[in-house]
């Protein structure tokens, strides 16, 4: 019989957050909640008062008192959450005003600089007034085309603190995929690096920050961070708005003041991959941000004040929004900028030890990666501080999960999570109280009513089928920017489960309440009229230890569709008969016979969305002959044209 791979002593449970939560809505609500399964059942049950009481046992401050919890129709989307009620998200970010380190960023090239909560503070009040001089307001946008170091944070606090609205892009984004996104916000201030280093490389960005420039006539203000391209100044940028370095725009000091806002006001725009066309700008509020965010990362993660949380992550990910949110609580944030592998494979992990990191994240690729590259933590590194290993991205596969417990830590909270920018956070994720099975996401998230339903509408239980989540939540998106009649949003999420949130995740709910993602919806195979997850196939093809990464599209085959599997290979590896052999019979031991590849091709590169995502769907239209509108969206958009007119695909 299965065992879970980590269980919690009865000690530890006790001494979670999770465990304080439970027992204190058994005494604020005179409830017996006995257990997480009990604590989740009462919060999808009970929305108005689990939400109330994340607002006490957080102790959220709001300017001014809602007139209820939560008024709602009968069928998505139609709430409001606490309406009437005002706060101010970076007021809750900076509560902590002492010497206690709030931020480390930490360069690729080993420089390091640290801010104390006293620092932050002081950096946001001084941009913030500088910000304010410059015209900034309730509702304007200030966005960032920035590596993801402290002064992004800081623009991004001092942007929230006057009640604007925040978006970023990272430096690795292509001319036309900015435009993309910021052309539709038109923001008022741009904050910009002039320079960014990655894989030992530093690399200028000058000439594309000046042809963003000409097709961004809504700027009034940019503001130039240096960072790598020390010798740039304001006269390398032409455009009409003014133009100041970073270190002469505003001078730090002072107590930084805060704007209340309504507690759905625009707070963040994070964008859709943008893969098959021009991105959706996402609205996200700022109560809902707040309450989530507070609720994943103080009970779900156990993140404290006395804790180290690191993500590797761009500020175009919404990782980066998750991660900069650990300051609500107190928590020290570690920031690092570059390639996760230079100089060696082992670069994360030394963070781990260097920094006291105790809360660590990263993609599933990162660990399948570090597995791939003979990495051992285990026996060249400490990690005593190291209680949670977070994965997101992609499926974390089985062989994942035993990797991490046999060869980085045997006594750690390893959590899955998967939501998405849709949301900012996730619908399902770790928790400390609950063991970990391998392959699943542990549970669902509080508050959220996540279901798996088939496709005739039922919900069911190990079954695979679409996931949903069947009542309001507070961080589901305002909307999307410039849908004023709401008809893009609700095409994008209601209309498959009319009146239900349906994310587009092919799912499934385990015996143990836990989750299993089995791929996207729209990258799901139907060979012979079978569904199947692309994450099944992953998973057994990274048993292959002379496959470094795989994608798999199904191709449209004499009226069917037959599965294609492309593999990168291990440089001096070929693709042979008795290679194609071995990976067909891991697959077929492992899952079906539907699932074995009618065609196996070695291909070079994989292509893949900015932060990292594989890009099935532009596949699957580059092998059809369709074609694929916005490349720009893609980390390596020349890795298409390695699927273009394949005479593999032709027999």
């Amino acid at each position: 019989m299965q065992q879970p791979l980590w269980t919690p002593s009865a000690e530890r449970i006790a001494a979670t957050r999770m465990d304080g939560f439970r027992r204190f809505v058994n005494q604020r609500y005179t409830v017996q909640l006995a257990d997480y399964w009990a604590l989740h059942a009462w919060s999808v049950t009970e929305r108005e008062a689990f939400w109330q009481a994340i607002v006490e046992f957080f102790q959220i401050h709001l300017s001014r008192q809602p007139n209820a919890v939560l008024q709602e129709g009968s069928a998505m989307p139609s709430a409001r959450w606490f309406p009437g009620a005002t706060l101010n998200f970076a007021e809750h970010l900076l509560r902590r005003r002492d010497n206690h380190t709030a931020l480390v960023a930490i360069g690729e090239d080993g420089s390091r600089e640290q801010l104390s909560y006293a620092d932050l503070a002081a950096h946001v009040a001084g941009l913030q007034r500088s910000l304010k001089d410059a015209g900034v307001g309730m509702g304007d946008r200030v966005a960032a085309f920035m590596p993801n170091t402290w002064q992004t944070l800081v623009g991004m606090l001092a942007a929230s603190s006057l009640g604007a609205t925040w978006s970023s892009c990272s430096p690795d984004f292509g001319t036309q995929g900015v435009i993309d996104r910021f052309g539709q916000i038109e923001p008022k201030v741009l904050i910009a690096a002039a320079g960014y280093r990655y894989a030992g490389k530093s690399i200028d960005l000058t000439a594309k920050l000046n042809e963003i420039l000409e097709r961004l006539p809504s700027l009034q203000q940019l503001i130039v961070v240096p960072y790598s391209n020390t010798q740039t100044n304001a006269a390398d940028f032409h455009c009409a708005a003014k133009v100041a370095l970073w270190q002469d725009f505003y001078q730090a000091g002072g107590e930084p003041a805060f704007t209340p806002v309504p507690f759905d006001h625009p707070l963040y725009i994070l964008y859709s991959s943008g893969t098959t066309g021009v991105p959706k700008c996402i609205v996200h509020g700022t109560g809902g941000t707040l309450l989530q965010h507070v609720k994943e990362l103080g009970l779900h993660t156990d993140l404290r004040a006395d804790d180290t949380l690191f993500y590797y992550t761009t500020c175009g990910w919404m990782m980066w929004n998750w991660l900069v949110s650990g300051l609500a609580l107190g928590a020290a944030l570690v920031l690092f900028d570059g390639s996760p592998f230079h100089p060696g494979a082992e670069r994360l992990i030394d963070l781990i030890d260097a920094e006291n990191i105790s809360i660590f994240g990263t993609s599933a690729k990162f660990i399948a990666a570090l597995e791939k590259a003979g990495a051992r933590p285990s026996n060249t590194h400490r990690l005593q501080h190291l209680k949670a290993i977070l994965s997101t991205g992609s499926p974390l596969s089985h062989e994942s999960f035993e990797y991490v417990y046999r060869e980085i830590k045997a006594d750690v909270c390893l959590s899955s999570i998967s939501g998405g920018t849709d949301i900012v956070s996730c619908f399902a994720l770790g928790n400390p109280v609950l063991p970990v099975w391998r392959g699943e996401l542990q549970c669902k998230g509080l508050g959220m009513d996540v279901q798996v339903w088939n496709e005739a509408g039922q919900p069911v239980i190990g079954e695979k089928g679409e996931l949903v989540c069947a009542q309001h939540f507070p961080c589901m998106p305002v909307g999307f920017w410039q849908d004023a009649d709401g008809s893009k949003f609700q095409a994008a999420y209601f209309d498959t489960f009319p009146g239900l949130w349906a994310h587009g995740d092919y799912a499934e709910i385990t015996a143990h309440g836990g989750l299993v993602i089995h791929g996207r919806s729209d990258a799901v195979l139907n060979p012979g009229g079978v569904r199947i997850g692309t994450a099944e196939i992953y998973r057994q093809v990274e048993k292959v230890e002379e496959v470094l990464e795989s994608i798999a599209i199904g191709q449209e085959w004499d009226d069917d569709v037959r599965v294609v599997l492309f593999v990168r290979l291990r440089d001096g590896v070929k693709l042979t008969e008795a290679l194609q052999a071995q990976i067909r019979l891991v697959i077929r031991s492992n899952t079906t016979p539907r699932h074995v590849p009618a065609k196996i091709i070695a291909v070079t590169d994989i292509p893949r969305t900015i932060s990292g995502k594989i890009v099935e769907l532009a596949v699957r239209n580059m092998v059809h002959g369709k074609p694929v509108k916005n490349t720009d969206a893609l980390a390596n958009p020349q890795a298409l044209q390695l699927y273009c007119d394949l005479a593999e695909l032709r027999d």
